[in-house]
């Protein structure tokens, strides 16, 4: 049969050549046809060693995001929620000991009222010429190296700076807090409270420190656990209770938890029964003294200081 001009043969039809730039394995599909350049070669293992380097950069810079957004939520934590603090001391043994690290709330006093019983962290309240601390050796730590300034200041490293100190509040505003200086009980508002569960084994609750005061407006007495070793609202008052007491806005917070070593990890709650009896105050609270007064004036002369001091840093 003779085929029109305009039909093809019928079967395959042979050239002799293949169409150029084209995969000759016929397992290749489409997509991986695709990638080979236009010599026939493919270029992924060039362009894998150019990625792997990027692939380096960004990590690194993954790295350094993720550690500097740390590095800011620990600043932020450490300025309005919680703090790490180092006892150097012995001051409120036996609750606290010497080298003991605690995690203060900063949301006491604050959202949440201090209560009697609680222990806090706060700034020596004393003045310029009179500081609680005045005469303390200086007690730091190293860990850390050279960073070690910085990890502080995020947060990463206990506080440890020379001016604050850790007591535990007898006395709340307006509160009428006395002591024989014998060994007696302390009361509080005419009750006599049972400090046993903290004060450490063979010292008085006044410890031959006699004092009879009403906490003024926005202060708290405090003092240490072990009060043969503690110089606290006892030693730098003037008898009224405006030189000895601790303003609130000194307060950096209230200690929750001992978080290191960890065989002294324990929850730092208050005390059940030893304020329980202890009415309200009767007495409006009298204003604090003023920043520029001195405590200790008078015939209540400050112990001398020792290694066991009361800072909390």
């Amino acid at each position: 049969m003779t085929q029109t001009p305009h039909e093809p043969a019928e079967g395959p039809t042979t050239t002799g050549s293949v169409a150029p730039n084209r995969p000759l394995d016929p397992d290749l599909d489409a997509a991986g046809a695709d990638r080979l350049g236009p010599d026939g070669v493919d270029p992924a293992p060039q362009e894998g060693k150019v990625g792997f380097g990027r692939q380096v950069v960004a990590a690194i810079k993954e790295i350094a995001i993720v550690v500097g957004l740390a590095l800011v939520l620990s600043l932020l934590i450490k300025t309005f929620l919680f703090q790490a603090f180092w006892i150097p001391s012995g001051s409120m043994e036996n609750t606290l000991v010497k080298d003991d690290r605690v995690i203060v709330t900063k949301l006491i006093p604050g959202p949440f009222d201090l209560q009697r019983g609680d222990i806090v962290v706060f700034e020596d309240p004393g003045p310029a010429d009179h500081k609680w601390l005045s005469g303390v050796p200086s007690t730091t730590s190293t860990v850390g190296g050279p960073l070690h300034g910085l990890l502080v200041f995020v947060g990463l490293l206990p506080e440890e700076s020379e001016n604050h100190l850790i007591k535990r509040v007898i006395g709340l505003p307006g509160d009428h807090v006395q002591a024989d200086g014998t060994e007696g009980p302390v009361k509080v508002n005419g009750v006599a409270i049972d400090e046993t569960p903290y004060i450490k084994p063979g010292n008085y609750p006044s410890q031959g420190k006699a004092f009879d005061i009403v906490v003024p407006k926005d202060c708290v007495w405090v003092m240490g656990d072990h009060r043969a070793e503690s110089s606290d609202s006892r030693f730098h008052d003037d008898g009224t209770g405006r030189t000895g007491c601790v303003p609130m806005d000194k307060i950096v917070g209230r200690a929750l938890v001992i978080v290191w070593p960890l065989d002294h990890v324990t929850w730092l709650g208050k005390p059940d029964t030893t304020f329980a009896k202890v009415p309200a105050p009767n007495s409006t609270p009298a204003p604090a003294a003023t920043s520029g007064t001195s405590g200790n004036s008078g015939n209540s002369p400050a112990p001398p200081f020792g290694t066991a001091t009361k800072r909390a840093s």
